[in-house]
């Protein structure tokens, strides 16, 4: 059974719940049992509930990447859905991630698989979905061909895997024609799902303004808003008035920051101007993560640097991708949901930390997010500076491997 845990004295910030105060939080049975100020003095005597003192750290829910790439066991060479993919367990936890969700590396002829191998495996929690392509993102050429885009077999696919399925997915389209939107967004239908759009090759015959205020429904979302491509402010720096005429008809904006799709230039002025995307997110795979984008604490820390508020980041990051995924549940640290938990150090340099976008452009910011320790229902995933272990002196004479036990003397 999982120990219970309290973590005192901490800063605790939770979009859900509107909290953004020093509060202790208690976790018993895997769930947050209850979330307040001073709750040690409550426990009795000999309780043996682990208490965490937390002073000068950050609480707040598991964060929820909507955009990553996981589909690591396809096994096929130069593809998303195979070797540019990463095995999720390897780069959540140690980055306060509890829930990552798969953006239409599987198509609704792979879905099992993906399932079978990644979702049904990892420790993660894990969702994904499902590309209006039928093999997904195993190749460019998948993705272009129509016969393959067929929004009952992706709808079918939804349902089938119902536990894992959160979206419909279109992307890296390159025909002047909506062929590929239009079936996403039958398949969004057909299946009562949103559906997340890549829309990959600018081309004027479908500008991508038509997209966000015509094609895309409520709901809806639009990945890598601030991509290179994406017309984000006039000549004279001012918001293009299409970008809130979309958010007002409840289309939402996914960060995406990628290998390629996250530039200052964009990002800059949107904030300025109080334009942020509805959900930060990776689009972590093998070349994002070793490039500019780094990590999701790294991509949030770069949103602070360019104005964003630390509790919007966080709420961002959190609460808004739980609810764009249709998991209201999650994201939260409100009583009873399961204890899916990031502490995080804000770590702060005079000098400042340099961040870098998509095309080598620079921002400095002076707070970045370090990841101390998460907890995935309950449970310590993630112990960066070793706080639940007691020290090695204080242990049993016989407990782990004793002394000399593997030694061996010449007789």
């Amino acid at each position: 059974m999982t120990r219970s845990t309290l973590l005192k004295n901490a800063r605790v910030i939770d979009g859900a719940n509107g909290l953004n105060e020093i509060a202790d939080v208690f976790v018993k049975d895997g769930c947050i049992a209850e979330v307040a100020p001073d709750l040690e003095q409550r426990l009795p005597a000999n309780s043996g509930v682990l208490v965490l003192d937390l002073e000068g750290l950050l609480v707040t829910p598991g964060l929820v990447d909507i955009h990553a790439h996981l589909f690591a066991t396809a096994g096929n060479p130069d593809a998303w859905a195979g070797e540019y993919s990463v095995w999720p367990d390897c780069f959540s936890f140690r980055t306060g991630v509890t829930t990552m969700v798969d953006a239409g590396s599987a198509g609704w002829r792979n879905f099992g698989h993906f399932c079978a191998t990644v979702a049904e495996r990892a420790k993660t929690r894990i969702f994904a979905a499902v590309n209006i392509a039928g093999h997904g993102m195993v190749g460019e050429g998948c993705e272009q061909y129509l016969p393959e885009l067929e929004a009952r077999r992706a709808a079918d696919a939804c349902a089938k895997y119902a536990a894992f399925a959160v979206a419909i997915k279109t992307a890296h389209y390159a025909a002047p024609g909506w062929d590929s939107v239009d079936r996403a967004i039958e398949a969004g239908e057909l299946s009562g799902l949103p559906v997340m759009v890549d829309f990959g090759y600018f081309v004027k015959e479908r500008p991508y303004w038509r997209l966000v205020t015509e094609k895309m429904r409520p709901g809806d979302i639009s990945t890598h808003c601030f991509r290179g491509p994406v017309p984000v402010v006039d000549d004279e720096g001012v918001l293009y008035p299409y970008l809130k005429q979309a958010r007002d008809r409840g289309v939402l904006f996914d960060l995406g920051h990628g290998a390629g799709s996250f530039l200052f230039r964009n990002a800059a002025p949107a904030f300025q101007q109080g334009f942020y995307p509805d959900s930060i997110s990776t689009d972590l795979h093998t070349f994002s993560m070793n490039e500019a984008m780094i990590d999701m604490p790294t991509t949030i820390s770069k949103c602070m640097a360019l104005g964003m508020p630390i509790k919007e980041a966080i709420d961002r990051s959190t609460r808004r991708p739980a609810e764009i995924i249709g998991h209201k549940e999650l994201g939260t640290l409100s009583v009873g949901s399961e204890a899916d938990i990031a502490v995080w150090r804000i770590n702060e340099r005079p000098d400042g930390f340099g961040f870098k976008d998509s095309v080598g452009a620079r921002v400095t910011g002076y707070r970045r997010l370090e990841c101390e320790m998460t907890f995935k229902s309950g449970t310590v995933v993630w112990d960066l500076n070793a706080r639940v272990p007691c020290d090695y002196a204080a242990l049993p004479s016989d407990s782990g491997v004793r002394p000399g036990e593997f030694i061996v003397t010449p007789e």
